[in-house]
Protein backbone atom coordinates (compact mmCIF):
# COMPACT_ATOMS: atom_id res chain seq x y z
CA UNK A 1 0.00 0.00 0.00
CA UNK A 2 1.07 3.53 -0.88
CA UNK A 3 0.78 6.60 1.66
CA UNK A 4 1.27 9.92 0.89
CA UNK A 5 2.82 11.77 3.98
CA UNK A 6 1.77 14.90 5.29
CA UNK A 7 4.02 16.67 7.50
CA UNK A 8 2.30 18.12 10.85
CA UNK A 9 5.72 19.66 12.41
CA UNK A 10 6.73 23.11 12.45
CA UNK A 11 10.17 23.63 11.54
CA UNK A 12 13.05 23.97 14.59
CA UNK A 13 15.21 27.13 14.60
CA UNK A 14 17.26 28.81 16.93
CA UNK A 15 14.11 31.38 17.26
CA UNK A 16 11.58 28.72 18.06
CA UNK A 17 9.79 29.79 20.94
CA UNK A 18 9.96 27.45 24.16
CA UNK A 19 6.74 26.94 26.73
CA UNK A 20 6.43 30.30 28.38
CA UNK A 21 8.84 30.74 30.87
CA UNK A 22 11.33 28.38 29.74
CA UNK A 23 14.84 29.39 28.49
CA UNK A 24 15.40 29.56 24.35
CA UNK A 25 17.11 27.29 22.85
CA UNK A 26 20.90 27.88 22.00
CA UNK A 27 22.93 26.68 19.24
CA UNK A 28 26.50 26.86 18.54
CA UNK A 29 28.76 25.79 15.78
CA UNK A 30 31.29 23.49 16.84
CA UNK A 31 33.09 22.85 13.56
CA UNK A 32 32.65 24.63 10.84
CA UNK A 33 34.25 24.30 6.74
CA UNK A 34 36.59 26.59 6.66
CA UNK A 35 39.01 25.61 9.53
CA UNK A 36 37.59 22.33 10.27
CA UNK A 37 36.34 20.72 6.69
CA UNK A 38 33.12 19.72 8.37
CA UNK A 39 30.03 20.80 9.92
CA UNK A 40 29.32 20.04 14.01
CA UNK A 41 26.52 21.72 16.37
CA UNK A 42 26.25 21.66 20.01
CA UNK A 43 22.53 22.69 21.04
CA UNK A 44 20.94 23.40 24.42
CA UNK A 45 17.06 23.23 24.45
CA UNK A 46 14.60 22.20 26.44
CA UNK A 47 11.93 19.62 25.43
CA UNK A 48 9.38 21.33 25.71
CA UNK A 49 9.69 23.40 22.44
CA UNK A 50 8.65 23.25 18.84
CA UNK A 51 6.33 19.96 17.78
CA UNK A 52 7.67 17.64 20.78
CA UNK A 53 5.24 14.73 22.62
CA UNK A 54 5.30 14.81 26.11
CA UNK A 55 5.53 11.10 27.89
CA UNK A 56 3.51 10.23 30.59
CA UNK A 57 6.32 10.86 33.26
CA UNK A 58 6.37 14.12 32.21
CA UNK A 59 3.09 14.64 35.11
CA UNK A 60 2.18 11.34 36.40
CA UNK A 61 5.12 9.66 39.34
CA UNK A 62 6.29 6.42 37.83
CA UNK A 63 4.92 6.77 34.12
CA UNK A 64 6.38 5.61 31.15
CA UNK A 65 9.44 7.61 30.15
CA UNK A 66 9.96 8.23 26.18
CA UNK A 67 12.12 5.25 25.45
CA UNK A 68 9.53 3.06 27.21
CA UNK A 69 6.41 5.08 25.37
CA UNK A 70 5.40 1.54 22.61
CA UNK A 71 6.16 2.49 19.54
CA UNK A 72 2.88 0.89 18.18
CA UNK A 73 0.84 3.91 20.40
CA UNK A 74 2.96 6.30 18.57
CA UNK A 75 2.08 5.44 15.42
CA UNK A 76 -1.43 4.00 14.97
CA UNK A 77 -4.92 4.78 13.22
CA UNK A 78 -6.50 7.91 14.57
CA UNK A 79 -8.70 11.29 13.63
CA UNK A 80 -7.55 14.96 13.05
CA UNK A 81 -10.55 16.81 13.85
CA UNK A 82 -11.17 20.72 13.08
CA UNK A 83 -12.79 22.47 15.71
CA UNK A 84 -11.58 26.01 14.36
CA UNK A 85 -15.27 26.84 13.91
CA UNK A 86 -16.31 26.24 17.58
CA UNK A 87 -13.33 27.88 20.00
CA UNK A 88 -11.59 31.20 19.59
CA UNK A 89 -9.46 33.25 22.31
CA UNK A 90 -9.46 32.02 25.61
CA UNK A 91 -12.02 28.93 24.80
CA UNK A 92 -12.85 25.47 26.47
CA UNK A 93 -12.77 22.41 24.19
CA UNK A 94 -15.26 20.16 24.81
CA UNK A 95 -15.79 16.43 23.37
CA UNK A 96 -18.72 17.01 21.28
CA UNK A 97 -16.89 19.49 19.36
CA UNK A 98 -14.72 16.92 18.01
CA UNK A 99 -17.16 14.00 17.79
CA UNK A 100 -19.82 16.79 15.52
CA UNK A 101 -16.63 16.61 13.16
CA UNK A 102 -14.69 13.35 12.71
CA UNK A 103 -15.66 9.78 14.03
CA UNK A 104 -13.16 9.03 16.86
CA UNK A 105 -12.99 5.02 17.63
CA UNK A 106 -11.86 3.61 20.66
CA UNK A 107 -8.03 3.40 21.51
CA UNK A 108 -7.25 6.59 18.27
CA UNK A 109 -4.63 8.83 18.22
CA UNK A 110 -6.43 12.23 18.51
CA UNK A 111 -5.04 15.56 16.59
CA UNK A 112 -7.31 18.46 17.50
CA UNK A 113 -6.83 21.25 14.99
CA UNK A 114 -8.06 24.88 16.54
CA UNK A 115 -6.01 27.22 13.70
CA UNK A 116 -3.71 28.08 16.59
CA UNK A 117 -1.20 27.17 14.46
CA UNK A 118 -1.29 30.09 12.38
CA UNK A 119 0.27 32.32 15.13
CA UNK A 120 3.08 30.43 15.98
CA UNK A 121 6.23 32.14 15.07
CA UNK A 122 6.68 30.33 12.17
CA UNK A 123 3.20 30.59 11.34
CA UNK A 124 1.57 33.02 8.55
CA UNK A 125 0.75 35.52 11.20
CA UNK A 126 2.88 35.06 13.94
CA UNK A 127 2.08 36.45 17.28
CA UNK A 128 3.39 34.44 20.34
CA UNK A 129 1.86 36.23 23.72
CA UNK A 130 -1.62 35.00 21.47
CA UNK A 131 -0.24 31.80 20.42
CA UNK A 132 0.84 30.62 23.83
CA UNK A 133 -1.27 32.83 26.27
CA UNK A 134 -4.52 32.89 24.68
CA UNK A 135 -5.27 30.01 22.92
CA UNK A 136 -8.49 27.17 23.36
CA UNK A 137 -7.14 24.51 25.99
CA UNK A 138 -9.46 21.50 26.96
CA UNK A 139 -12.11 21.25 29.26
CA UNK A 140 -12.70 18.62 32.41
CA UNK A 141 -14.88 16.82 30.38
CA UNK A 142 -12.49 16.72 27.07
CA UNK A 143 -9.74 15.14 30.06
CA UNK A 144 -12.49 12.31 31.27
CA UNK A 145 -13.86 11.63 27.61
CA UNK A 146 -9.71 11.17 26.40
CA UNK A 147 -9.68 8.64 29.68
CA UNK A 148 -12.95 6.86 28.76
CA UNK A 149 -11.50 6.83 25.21
CA UNK A 150 -8.56 4.85 26.12
CA UNK A 151 -6.77 7.22 23.00
CA UNK A 152 -3.22 6.30 22.40
CA UNK A 153 -2.29 10.11 22.66
CA UNK A 154 -4.12 13.67 21.83
CA UNK A 155 -2.33 16.27 19.70
CA UNK A 156 -2.97 19.96 19.86
CA UNK A 157 -1.77 23.04 17.67
CA UNK A 158 -1.47 24.91 20.43
CA UNK A 159 0.93 25.38 23.14
CA UNK A 160 -0.51 22.71 25.24
CA UNK A 161 -3.89 20.63 25.88
CA UNK A 162 -4.49 22.59 28.90
CA UNK A 163 -6.49 25.77 28.58
CA UNK A 164 -3.38 28.92 29.68
CA UNK A 165 -5.31 30.21 32.74
CA UNK A 166 -5.54 26.43 33.71
CA UNK A 167 -1.81 26.58 33.91
CA UNK A 168 1.10 28.59 35.83
CA UNK A 169 0.71 31.59 32.37
CA UNK A 170 -2.30 32.81 34.79
CA UNK A 171 0.74 33.31 37.49
CA UNK A 172 3.59 34.28 34.95
CA UNK A 173 1.68 36.68 33.27
CA UNK A 174 -1.07 38.17 35.63
CA UNK A 175 -2.00 41.37 33.15
CA UNK A 176 -3.40 38.55 30.98
CA UNK A 177 -5.31 36.58 34.08
CA UNK A 178 -7.23 40.12 34.67
CA UNK A 179 -8.10 40.44 31.41
CA UNK A 180 -9.43 36.68 31.57
CA UNK A 181 -11.44 37.59 34.19
CA UNK A 182 -12.67 40.81 32.78
CA UNK A 183 -13.81 39.25 30.11
CA UNK A 184 -15.53 36.12 31.63
CA UNK A 185 -16.52 38.16 34.29
CA UNK A 186 -15.63 35.97 36.73
CA UNK A 187 -12.32 34.98 38.64
CA UNK A 188 -10.13 32.33 37.42
CA UNK A 189 -11.12 30.22 40.90
CA UNK A 190 -14.49 30.35 40.09
CA UNK A 191 -13.91 29.16 36.36
CA UNK A 192 -11.06 26.58 37.19
CA UNK A 193 -11.22 24.66 40.40
CA UNK A 194 -8.02 24.10 42.14
CA UNK A 195 -8.80 20.49 41.42
CA UNK A 196 -8.45 20.51 38.19
CA UNK A 197 -5.68 22.19 37.56
CA UNK A 198 -3.44 21.36 33.84
CA UNK A 199 -7.02 19.13 34.33
CA UNK A 200 -5.35 18.01 30.69
CA UNK A 201 -2.10 16.64 32.08
CA UNK A 202 -3.29 15.92 35.56
CA UNK A 203 -6.28 12.97 34.42
CA UNK A 204 -4.92 11.60 30.72
CA UNK A 205 -0.92 11.18 31.78
CA UNK A 206 -1.65 8.64 35.11
CA UNK A 207 -3.44 6.54 32.55
CA UNK A 208 -0.56 6.49 29.87
CA UNK A 209 -2.14 9.20 27.28
CA UNK A 210 -0.35 11.97 27.29
CA UNK A 211 0.02 14.76 24.60
CA UNK A 212 1.59 16.61 21.66
CA UNK A 213 1.59 20.15 21.11
CA UNK A 214 2.74 22.88 18.73
CA UNK A 215 1.47 20.31 15.55
CA UNK A 216 1.38 22.31 12.67
CA UNK A 217 3.38 22.14 9.42
CA UNK A 218 0.63 20.89 6.90
CA UNK A 219 -2.43 20.28 9.27
CA UNK A 220 -5.15 22.09 6.93
CA UNK A 221 -4.30 19.24 4.20
CA UNK A 222 -6.01 16.63 6.75
CA UNK A 223 -8.69 18.30 8.39
CA UNK A 224 -12.04 15.98 9.68
CA UNK A 225 -10.25 12.86 8.08
CA UNK A 226 -9.06 9.43 9.23
CA UNK A 227 -5.77 8.12 8.77
CA UNK A 228 -2.62 6.87 10.00
CA UNK A 229 -0.43 9.42 12.21
CA UNK A 230 2.88 8.85 13.69
CA UNK A 231 4.63 10.54 15.95
CA UNK A 232 8.86 9.92 16.17
CA UNK A 233 10.65 10.85 19.35
CA UNK A 234 14.01 10.75 20.32
CA UNK A 235 14.14 7.05 22.23
CA UNK A 236 15.53 8.84 25.11
CA UNK A 237 16.01 6.56 28.39
CA UNK A 238 14.54 8.63 31.42
CA UNK A 239 13.10 11.29 28.93
CA UNK A 240 9.86 13.03 30.32
CA UNK A 241 9.78 14.91 26.87
CA UNK A 242 11.01 14.51 23.08
CA UNK A 243 11.02 17.15 20.14
CA UNK A 244 9.55 15.25 17.38
CA UNK A 245 8.01 15.27 13.86
CA UNK A 246 4.66 14.30 13.27
CA UNK A 247 3.57 13.05 10.15
CA UNK A 248 -0.32 12.08 8.87
CA UNK A 249 0.17 8.89 6.65
CA UNK A 250 -2.40 9.40 3.55
CA UNK A 251 -3.84 6.41 1.56
CA UNK A 252 -2.54 7.30 -2.00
Amino acid sequence: MKFRLVDLSHPWAWNTPPWVGYDSPRVYYQQRLPTDGIVSQWIETSLHIGTHIDAPLHYAPGGLDMASFPLEKLCADGAIADVSDKVGEWDLIEPEFITDKVEVRPGDILIIHTGWHHFYTHGDRPDETKYFCKHPGGSVRLAQWIVKMKLKWVGIDAGSADHPMNTSIRYKRPDLAKEYERKMKKSISEIFREEDYFVMHKVPFPQGIPHAENVGGDIEQVLNRRCVIGAFPWKFVGGEASICRIVAFLED
